[in-house]
């Protein structure tokens, strides 16, 4: 091969990543993290409490690590009860829930504005008390078993896509996302599954929706 051709090929790749290092750096430059937070509580799950069996009190605290990245956790308190097929439970307890999002869409004015999706990881360790768990009887009847409080865990994976967008001038914003779930694993009492995971919401499928719509605000 002509020795011409072969340095002008190896000086050309050398300038095409010396530019990229140059854009990176320059790109680098200028982001520059200082310390930001934004505080959110979910008031519509807040609100429905006071009119269903489900009382869910949550809220997040979120901080913009990188131009696109923001880490975020999330934790809350839920107490639910469950009556279907003869069983007659209730579960209550904290959640915990860390995790990242990335911006998919930002506004050109504002970066906290736009559009996001991302993951969490998440876990409960909450109270479950059995009021009635269906067993078969003697002679093959219908009966129920009780079985006390006892303290139990569960972990499980959810994603997130939402959109925030600021109120007017002011430092509050409004933050509505959902959550698709899939429950990892569950600790059990007497082999029993749970039928509610605080946090996760009614665990009688590994899959799960949930909905928020927070009042945030960012310092």
């Amino acid at each position: 091969m002509n020795r011409k051709l072969i340095f002008s090929f190896f000086f050309s790749l050398l300038w095409v990543f010396s530019s990229a290092q140059q854009v990176q750096d320059t790109l680098v430059a200028k982001w520059k993290y200082e310390p930001n937070f934004m505080v959110g509580i979910d008031v519509l799950n807040g609100s429905l409490a006071a009119f269903g069996d489900r009382k869910l009190f949550q809220g997040f605290i979120s901080s913009r690590v990188s131009r696109n990245i923001h880490a975020v956790a999330d934790v809350g308190f839920e107490k639910n009860i469950y009556q279907k097929n003869g069983y007659d439970a209730v579960a209550n307890g904290p959640f915990l829930k860390l995790g990242g999002f990335y911006m998919l869409a930002q506004d050109r004015d504002n970066a906290l504005n736009g559009f996001y999706g991302g993951a969490k990881a998440a876990a409960s360790f909450y109270s479950q008390e059995y009021y009635a768990v269906p067993v078969r009887g003697f002679g093959g009847s219908d009966t129920s078993a009780s079985f006390p409080a006892s303290s139990q865990s569960s972990y499980w994976l959810e994603g997130v896509v939402g959109g925030r967008v600021q109120l007017f001038e002011s430092s509050f914003y409004i933050d509505v996302n959902v959550q698709p779930r899939y429950l990892l694993f569950s600790s059990t009492q007497e082999d029993i599954q749970p039928m509610i995971v605080p946090g996760f919401g009614r665990s009688s499928s590994k899959f799960n929706i949930g909905f928020s719509w927070n009042i945030a605000y960012s310092f």
